[in-house]
């Protein structure tokens, strides 16, 4: 399996790298950073770094032409890149703004992130898939309370559409050969999203390697045929023997 992960140098694109590339896929990462990309690659097995910055058209193509190159083609997109409400308001944990607080270029900067790109890469990537036969787009997205809790726009907001963008591209691509699926942690998850004093001892936040066996699986021979599934990841064991007994 040849899989691209969009932000994966850390955080929860870094734990799906890695657990992708330890169950024997070959992963090519990046960030917007190709030194750091490569550097971070070099410690997982067999995996790339590629420089690509999500929110530019010109670098989304040159990073998937990258990609599908250096890997001889892509079997699975991970659409994970993705900032943070720390951009908007470093203390949002524990002064929330409200939204008419928001400074207009960081909302601007957060959608074209969250949102627009993932609509690029996946484009990008769709095309490509269509014409070799088939592929897997897993879009990473987060808890439903996230995108109504105050305090949360523009990050909400930028979820809750990157999450109604998923379910039409799993729409528009059904029987078309390429499946779509989300997944989410289920919970707050320590990342670099985070304000380090938001992090008791790590008590109630989850560890961003609760995304490995879920991604795993959707990238094994066992998700062949699933389809616009919305999986969160601290369900997915239970989820999974659901699924098993509905057969």
């Amino acid at each position: 399996m040849r899989v691209l992960v969009t932000g994966g140098t850390s955080g929860l694109g870094l734990a799906m790298a890695s657990a992708l590339a330890t169950a024997g896929a070959t992963v090519a990462l990046t960030g917007r950073s190709g030194q750091r990309a490569s550097s971070v690659a070099a410690d997982l097995p067999g995996a790339v770094g590629i420089e690509l910055d999500v929110r530019d058209e010109s670098s989304v193509a040159r990073a998937v032409d990258q990609a599908w190159s250096r890997l001889g083609g892509i079997d699975m997109l991970v659409n994970n890149a993705g900032i943070g409400m720390r951009t908007v308001n470093p203390r949002f944990m524990t002064h929330p703004q409200g939204f008419w607080e928001v400074p207009v270029d960081g909302f601007r900067a957060l959608i074209d992130t969250n949102l627009t790109g993932y609509f690029l890469v996946a484009r990008e990537v769709t095309l490509r898939m269509l014409a070799a036969g088939g592929g897997r787009i897993v879009n990473i997205s987060v808890s439903h309370s996230t995108m109504h809790r105050a305090g949360f726009v523009p990050y909400g907001p930028s979820r809750a559409g990157s999450e109604a963008l998923s379910r039409i591209m799993a729409a528009d691509l059904r029987d078309a050969g390429v499946s779509v699926n989300l997944l989410l942690p289920g919970g707050a998850t320590v990342t670099g999203m985070l304000p380090l004093d938001a992090v008791p001892e790590g008590q109630g936040f989850l560890e961003p390697a609760v995304m490995g066996p879920p991604i795993v699986w959707l990238a094994s021979d066992d998700a062949t045929g699933v389809h616009d599934e919305r999986i969160v990841a601290v369900e997915f064991e239970r989820w999974l023997r659901d699924r098993t007994g509905r057969r």
